[in-house]
């Protein structure tokens, strides 16, 4: 019985991952798309490869979220708790994915399994969901905003003289970098997440312990999971971010790409923070542009992004725990 958990639990993490990967498709490429510096089914394939590549450079986030957020019991009772944090994740993206907000899988996922941690009276790990989570789903989105705006005005400046026709077909060449450039991070930050899941499933159900690192094979499977999503791409979404907010040029796609991917990195690499690729993008693209002026973002819509934003956490959780109930009546 545990054996068949430990799987279903991975199979449904890899569901999630898939989700992940489409839902969130447009966070790398919708600014190239909808500035033509790249065509979509391109994109998405630059995109899928650079998830993939992306989920190999570390496994600081995963540790994280395999080890920092929630200590499930050991055995059938804490794979129950882990599946249903999971289905909490998988239908809040399905719920933002139809309705095009551009809402966070991380977020979805960590709510998901702190909602099913406290249905089961687990232990969440509060001070490692602050230092971990809420900072930096505070910080991220100022950071993005901020060095978005920052990178569009040295832009400006840089290319004062340039003559705007000439300057945009440079920046759709150079889109090209920044959208793998976020692509990469993407993979580095959103397949961690699910490989630290699969493991914490793992050490739940017996197979690893907290010491061990991340087998190969989990790295692999969330790598192609999230790249196979992300290449059957996310076009509600994309519409969202890359023209509803605000109508983008190359350099300011250029610029909001870059800001994005420096604090994918940062937070990954440097503090191994599970940040959210989607406020990241969402809020430097605000920054790109409110530099050209305040009312060319549109902020009702930017208001309902950040509404999805805010109930991500206890809507997640909320149906995780509602999961729990169901599964534990089920299954144990």
């Amino acid at each position: 019985m545990e054996l068949a958990l430990v799987i279903g639990v991975i199979v449904v993490a890899l569901v999630f991952d898939y989700t992940n990967g489409f839902h969130d498709a447009a966070n790398a490429i919708a600014t190239s798309v909808s500035t033509r510096a790249l065509t979509p089914r391109a994109a998405l394939f630059m995109a899928a490869a650079m998830n993939f590549l992306g989920a190999h450079l570390g496994t600081a986030v995963a540790d994280t979220v395999g080890k920092g957020i929630i200590d499930p019991p050991a055995g059938a009772h804490g794979l129950v708790v882990v599946g249903s944090g999971l289905v909490g994740a998988i239908t809040w993206n399905l719920i933002t994915w139809y309705f095009g907000l551009p809402s966070s899988s991380s977020h979805a996922l960590i709510g998901g399994l702190m909602g099913s941690a406290l249905a089961a009276s687990a232990v969440v790990h509060w001070d490692g969901v602050l230092a971990k989570v809420v900072v930096p789903m505070i910080l991220s989105p100022l950071i993005g905003f901020s060095l978005g705006a920052i990178i569009m005005i040295a832009i400006f400046w840089i290319f004062r003289r340039t003559q705007p026709g000439k300057a945009n077909r440079g920046f759709r060449y150079a889109q090209t970098v920044s959208a793998a450039a976020m692509a990469l991070g993407h993979g580095l930050q959103d397949a961690q997440k699910t490989m630290g899941v699969i493991f914490l499933a793992l050490v739940v159900g017996g197979h690893a312990t907290t010491e061990d690192p991340i087998p190969q094979w989990v790295i692999l499977a969330a790598a192609g999971a999230i790249s196979l999503g992300t290449y059957a791409g996310g076009w509600r979404i994309m519409r969202t971010l890359g023209r509803r907010i605000i109508a983008l040029d190359p350099p300011q796609g250029f610029a909001a790409e870059s800001a994005a991917a420096g604090v994918l990195y940062s937070a990954a690499m440097a503090f191994g923070a599970p940040i959210s690729t989607t406020h990241t993008i969402t809020s430097a693209i605000m920054g790109v542009g409110a530099t050209k002026r305040l009312s060319a973002v549109r902020w009702g819509v930017a208001g309902n992004i950040i509404t999805a934003w805010v109930l991500t956490i206890p809507a997640a959780g909320l149906v995780a725990a509602l999961s729990y109930l169901a599964f534990h009546w089920l299954l144990e």
